[in-house]
């Protein structure tokens, strides 16, 4: 069974008496342990769909299936219990938090799942070793380079063990070098059996993918598996 299933979606957004049209009758299913990358020009729908598969917005019209369970029509604190116990997300922009430590960051969304003290610092301590921050987890943002930073966020991302990980642009704001270890991270984690789902502008990314997604007004235009 698919941990993705996406049936017929639309979205559209009314600004005024205009209808903006950024879905269009969009089928997308993605099995458990895929890598996948969603690619195309500006404009195309990307980070709409993105924000649908994960549950920061509801579809016009359309079926979404998350694990099973068609999330496409459920109440915002529905949404918001599913965001927090099935999907991870990794934006560009990091979103930690300043005042606290990459322990404290990594342990946000167990904290608003209910953890115990004890298992989320344990859990916690566990992510950022794995990250490869096991010399930096009383540090706080400001004093962590951008690479260091994405790294807490990909160790909050797997918090909770999500069924899904989502990431937007994870290495857009990067050097060369800091994205390459980013990259790293996430082949690693696919390797593992972990379903990401990642849009990106970056080659890297989608070469290393196993299956790329192209959009284009808001229509899947292309899919391609890689044969490596």
């Amino acid at each position: 069974m698919a941990i993705v299933a996406i049936e017929n979606l639309c979205k559209v957004y009314q600004l005024g008496s205009l209808e903006l049209r950024v879905l269009r009758d969009l089928d997308l299913s993605i099995e458990q342990g895929e890598y996948v990358a969603i690619m195309g020009p500006s404009g195309s729908g990307k980070s709409t769909l993105l924000n649908m598969i994960g549950c920061l917005d509801r579809p016009t019209s359309g079926d979404y299936f998350l694990g099973g369970q068609n999330v496409a029509e459920l109440e915002d604190d529905q949404l918001s219990l599913i965001r927090g116990a099935r999907i991870g997300f990794v934006f560009q922009s990091f979103n930690l938090i300043n005042q606290l430590n990459v322990i404290e960051n990594i342990e946000v969304p167990m904290y608003y799942q209910g953890c115990s003290e004890r298992a989320s610092a344990r859990r916690a301590k566990e992510l950022g070793k794995m990250v490869g921050l096991g010399d930096r987890l009383e540090h706080r943002p400001s004093e962590l380079s951008g690479g260091q930073q994405q790294r807490v966020a990909i160790a909050r991302a797997l918090a909770n063990d999500p069924l899904i990980i989502l990431a937007d642009e994870p290495t857009g704001n990067l050097d060369s070098e800091s994205g390459a270890e980013i990259l790293k991270i996430l082949v690693d984690l696919h390797k593992q059996g972990k379903t990401l789902i990642i849009v990106t502008h970056d080659d890297g990314i989608a070469t290393n993918a196993g299956r790329i997604v192209e959009l284009f007004d808001g229509r899947i235009k292309r899919q391609e598996y890689n044969k490596s």
